[in-house]
């Protein structure tokens, strides 16, 4: 929508302020009027007008007056003054210079020549807050610690701030041609996640699931997030966007040590932890009815149950150790494991037997992928657990199928429960997002599991998509990893494998 320049019309005569809004009426401007100085104050600091229209001849406050006072308000100091006189001599010509006055008009008017001369003002002033809003804004930002960048409709970049130019690798003079679109450039270095939410760029409006580039980890580096955060801006017939670029690898990461601490507390502990409590609990309601044979055997059993406990804090305290010291890039393990994971995490959760198939394999004990024994145990973890939660009757069957497509490992895991709507299986990787119709709260769990499991497979260099079964009811959740070699021969001698959180 087109701005519509303000005009503030001041004359203390009624007939002079008619004048001036029948010649200037219909030529699209929003027009206000003033019929005293004081009153020109006011006004004009209330709306600051694009231009004011002042006559010289006032009782009380000359229009030379207002004209100082005018430019001697910080506000008001460069609106474009015109100044409105019958006078034609030389002496008020400078006095209203020297006043501030911008242009003169004399009356009577010429229609034409007024008309032409206050478009071209309001052109020229609006040219000039344009460029002072801009410098101002590239002031600001280029001290941000956020990248900023403005493109258009056909992913051009307009303007690149110098954090923007350092995340996308672009050179940091300001005044170097960008020749490359946004994607084109971003494409380079970064996946563009969830997939589906970059689909339509630049997108029609504000979606609510958030947009990230990932850079996978490497054996140099770790694992980088970028969360972009996109606006509307529009100008005319023009629509450009503001990107802001945040650098949120470290509270990607520390979700992540939220969730895995979570999951080592609550999956590790809880069997052990029911044994002991289990034995203790028997010798305190029968022991004095028991034989010494039977307290013997419930000790020995609240005895094995404190062990496997006192080793699974243990454990627990020597992962928290290892946080600081993993290396993602380092960390793999063997497709053969999932089987195992699959039927103890199955057993843990009380479903029945899940199938497990493998697809497309030469050697399943030769093919390792680039996540620890510990990230699997825990996506494994999330997804079965899922599949029972949102299942009518917390009875899924669920299928696991682990295919190899291409130098990856597809990790299918498939259900029988509820069938989604495309925007749930979109927005189900989204940050504490929950699969509700309306949030009651009866759904347990915070909606981080998915948004984690996503991270892990994203920073990695996977990708994740859910999908509705096609043969019935049910989703099929589907990650899909790279390949690995078992050694990693530039940190490790040929015979040591790599070290496991």
């Amino acid at each position: 929508m087109e701005h519509k320049s303000t005009i503030l019309i001041v004359d203390d005569e009624e007939v002079g302020r008619d004048t001036l809004e029948a010649l200037l009426i219909t030529q699209g401007y929003n027009l206000v009027f003033a019929g005293s100085g004081p009153e020109t104050l006011i006004k004009a600091s209330e709306i600051v007008p694009d231009v004011i229209l002042l006559d010289v001849m006032m009782p009380g406050m000359t229009g030379f007056e207002v004209c100082r006072r005018l430019r001697s308000d910080f506000k008001l100091a460069e609106v474009p003054i015109i100044m409105v006189t019958a006078l034609d001599d030389h002496e008020s010509y400078l006095q209203g210079i020297e006043a501030g006055a911008d242009d003169f008009i004399s009356k009577p008017f010429n229609r034409d020549r007024l008309r032409a001369r206050i478009k071209t003002i309001t052109r020229l002033n609006r040219y000039r807050r344009l460029i002072s809003e801009r410098a101002k804004f590239e002031w600001v930002v280029e001290q941000a610690n956020d990248g900023y960048l403005i493109i258009n409709e056909d992913d051009d970049i307009l303007y690149a701030n110098r954090q923007a130019r350092l995340l996308l690798g672009l050179p940091p003079d300001s005044g170097s041609p960008i020749t490359e679109t946004f994607l084109d450039l971003i494409h380079k270095q970064y996946q563009c996640e969830p997939n589906d939410s970059w689909s339509i760029w630049p997108p029609q409006s504000a979606g609510d699931s958030p947009l990230y580039l990932v850079r996978p980890a490497s054996e140099h580096a770790g694992a980088c997030w970028l969360q972009v955060d996109l606006t509307k801006m529009s100008s005319d017939d023009l629509s450009n966007y503001l990107l802001r670029v945040s650098d949120v690898t470290d509270s990607v990461a520390r979700q992540k040590q939220m969730w895995t601490f979570h999951g080592q507390v609550s999956h590790k502990l809880r069997t052990p932890l029911n044994l002991l409590m289990t034995s203790l609990e028997s010798l305190s309601e029968s022991s004095g009815e028991m034989k010494p044979e039977d307290v013997q055997a419930f000790l020995e059993i609240a005895y094995k149950g404190a062990v496997r406990l006192k080793d699974e804090i243990q454990r627990i305290f020597h992962y928290i150790d290892a946080l600081s010291t993993m290396r993602p890039d380092l960390d793999r393990c063997s497709i053969e494991i999932i089987a195992v994971i699959v039927e103890e995490t199955a057993t843990m959760l009380g479903l029945d037997p899940v199938t497990v198939r493998y697809d497309g394999f030469k050697a399943i004990d030769n093919t390792w992928v680039s996540l620890s024994e510990h990230a699997l145990e825990m996506i494994c973890w999330e997804l079965l657990e899922n599949a029972k939660k949102f299942h009518p009757r917390q009875s899924p069957q669920i299928e696991v199928r682990i295919v190899n497509t291409f130098n990856r490992v597809s990790i299918q895991v498939m259900d029988d429960g509820a069938t989604l709507s495309p925007d749930q299986l979109i927005k189900m990787w989204t940050p504490y997002y929950q699969i509700e119709k309306y949030f009651t709260g009866q759904i347990s769990g915070t909606g981080l599991g998915l948004s984690t499991v996503a991270s892990l497979i994203w920073s990695v260099g996977g990708t994740c998509r859910a999908y509705n079964r096609l043969d019935g009811s049910g989703i099929v959740i589907e990650l899909v990893v790279p390949q690995v070699e078992r050694y990693v021969s530039k940190f490790f001698s040929s015979n040591e494998v790599s070290p496991q959180p």
